[in-house]
């Protein structure tokens, strides 16, 4: 892996998760390369972070989280869905960034023919799921690293500007960590792709990432 993009990521999510606004994710299969821009992220910190699937400590589940940084964390929820982090932080501290939207740039016609329900090219990678549905990765991609092989993390060449990162409390996260006290969703200011903000259903399981 790239060393630069290796200590990039070597920082917490919530350091980290600005700065992928805009970045290029590209997966690469025997169907051809989908590529997206990220435009809505959601950091998680772990064991110290009511709303994070680390909080109450290592699990088989949970384990890629722990590090190293650099790979992805898929986890399948709902018995239907596949989501993606970027895993960060230093190893053994449990820090990802939730990739929850993004704008396909490359591959339209396979990211289309895998998201088949999508009624515009805007809801192809809008909201976590149909992100990693348009990518092509489930759970059989969990801890894969993001530099290696068909998937290519590539940081964008001038970071958002202040003005149009926005942030606030995460999509459908139950409990505390889903309040204000937990501003950890960031999205580009009127992106088309950035997927609606909805609070936690009532016993929702919580955590995201």
């Amino acid at each position: 892996m790239d060393a630069a993009l290796l200590r990039w990521l070597g920082r917490p999510a919530v350091e980290v998760g600005p700065g992928l606004l805009g970045a290029r994710l590209a997966h690469t299969t025997a169907e051809g390369t989908v590529a997206v821009r990220l435009t809505e992220v959601e950091a998680y910190m772990g064991e110290r972070d009511p709303g994070s699937h680390a909080f109450r400590g290592l699990t088989n589940r949970n384990k890629v989280m722990f590090g190293p940084p650099g790979h992805i964390y898929v986890y399948f929820t709902y018995g239907m869905h596949h989501c993606v982090n970027i895993v960060c932080g230093h190893e053994g501290q449990a820090t990802a960034v939730l990739l929850r939207a993004g704008e396909v740039t490359d591959g339209l016609e396979l990211a289309r023919s895998r998201r088949t329900s999508a009624k515009r090219d805007a809801e192809l990678a809008r909201g976590p799921a149909r992100l990693a549905m348009a990518l092509g990765l489930e759970l059989g991609d969990n801890g894969r690293a993001v530099a290696a092989g068909g998937l290519v993390l590539t940081r964008p060449a001038v970071q958002a500007s202040h003005q149009h990162v926005r942030n606030g409390p995460r999509v459908g996260v139950s409990g505390e960590g889903g309040t204000d006290a937990y501003p950890w969703r960031f999205w580009l200011e009127g992106e088309p792709t950035v997927s609606p903000y909805r609070a936690a259903k009532p016993r929702r399981r919580a955590g995201s990432g």
